[in-house]
């Protein structure tokens, strides 16, 4: 019975000191001509090894912009660029057409381990697309 009982002392122990949070956020916005979606998965672990307290963070987003009108009203567009940024770092995407592009929806995906994207975060997100210019913000729902 003693066994059992340390045993359970020990894995509460271990559980004590690992810590794990999932952030989880989805970030949206839009301008006049266009609407884009950032979503953001992030798992941070504090825990301890050697007696010392430990860190990691691991991270992915996906990106996604669409144009909100038709796609015969992008059948002339020679080149798109947008970006966006965060506290913890940027994007940017250049795209020329020699065709016509065959979807209204753009995206881009990353990820990194260390920075970290919060929940209250605002992006700021730019998109030229031939001789346009929008400027518009994404936050969470």
């Amino acid at each position: 019975m003693k066994r059992i009982i340390t045993l359970l002392l020990s894995i509460l122990l271990l559980a004590a000191c690992s810590e794990t949070t999932n952030n989880n956020y989805i970030f949206t916005g839009e301008s006049e001509h266009w609407e884009a979606e950032y979503v953001y998965e992030g798992i941070e672990k504090w825990g301890e090894k050697d007696g010392q307290r430990t860190y990691s963070n691991n991270d992915s987003y996906k990106f996604v912009l669409t144009y909100k009108g038709s796609l015969e009203e992008l059948s002339s567009i020679k080149k798109l660029e947008y970006s966006f940024e965060t506290r913890s770092g940027s994007s940017d995407s250049t795209m020329e057409f020699t065709e016509p592009p065959s979807t209204v929806m753009f995206s881009s995906s990353g990820g990194s381990t260390g920075a970290k994207v919060s929940e209250n975060e605002i992006i700021k997100v730019n998109v030229k697309w031939d001789d346009f210019e929008e400027t518009f913000e994404l936050q969470t729902k």
